[in-house]
């Protein structure tokens, strides 16, 4: 479960304040998009729950641990039961599609033997079983993303965070790679998309969650059009 209660933040650098008070919570198993304008907050909760961020006040819950409150030496505990997809990939260019993914096994410790039985089942499941021996620059940017899920998805996490995952996807690419993670979704994963892809967002029957100044302003299965903001 994810929980954020009354959750400020406030940039000590600028003196801004990117969050106003967020409630949000989201139950294990949903599939949920966070949208809003630039400068809404969007990336500010990000950071908060990847624990980049400490919040100025409030509460923040995740997978049962409080990161307000979380000791630096239990931060890659947390992040193991994270998944996190990024809007430009950041694979290795020298790693072949197998390695990519094996990385992220490898930085947490896990045995040669669990490695070579997760990450074929892992890119199987996002459709790259026949890339794995391929570099980052032979790929397609869509193919290159669904790398970057499968990456995502390797350490089996609880919770999957998509910032922006289909920015440099052409539309057709885009649907594909949300089929994906409806399908990701469908087999127990809370999926988190935060993006601003109005016509993306109104294709699936989803729970929409609004922000606009910091502030939560929508929060429903309406789609985003019944949320957007001067």
């Amino acid at each position: 479960m994810l929980q954020m209660s009354e959750v400020h933040k406030v940039y000590e650098n600028t003196g801004s304040e990117a969050l106003r008070g967020v409630d949000l919570t989201i139950n294990d198993g949903e599939f949920v998009f966070l949208v809003g304008p630039s400068g809404s907050g969007k990336t500010t909760i990000i950071k908060l729950l990847t624990g980049e961020l400490r919040a100025t006040s409030g509460s923040v819950m995740v997978n049962g641990f409080d990161l307000q409150a979380i000791k630096r030496r239990k931060m890659p505990m947390y992040r193991r039961t994270l998944g996190v997809v990024f809007q430009d990939f950041r694979l290795i260019d020298k790693m072949t599609v197998y390695d990519n993914v094996a990385y992220a096994m490898r930085v947490v410790g896990a045995k040669k033997k669990e490695i070579a039985e997760r990450v074929p089942f892992v890119l199987n499941l996002v459709g790259l079983d026949d890339r794995s021996g391929r570099y980052p620059s032979e790929l397609s940017g869509g193919e290159q993303q669904r790398v970057s899920i499968a990456r995502a998805l390797v350490n089996n996490p609880s919770l999957i965070i998509a910032d922006e995952p289909t920015g440099n996807l052409d539309p057709a690419r885009s649907l594909d790679l949300m089929l994906l993670l409806e399908k990701i979704n469908a087999l127990g994963t809370t999926v988190l998309v935060v993006t601003h892809e109005k016509e993306l967002v109104n294709a699936f029957s989803k729970r929409v969650i609004a922000i606009s100044d910091g502030r939560i302003v929508g929060d429903g299965m309406d789609g985003y059009y019944a949320y957007e903001t001067e």
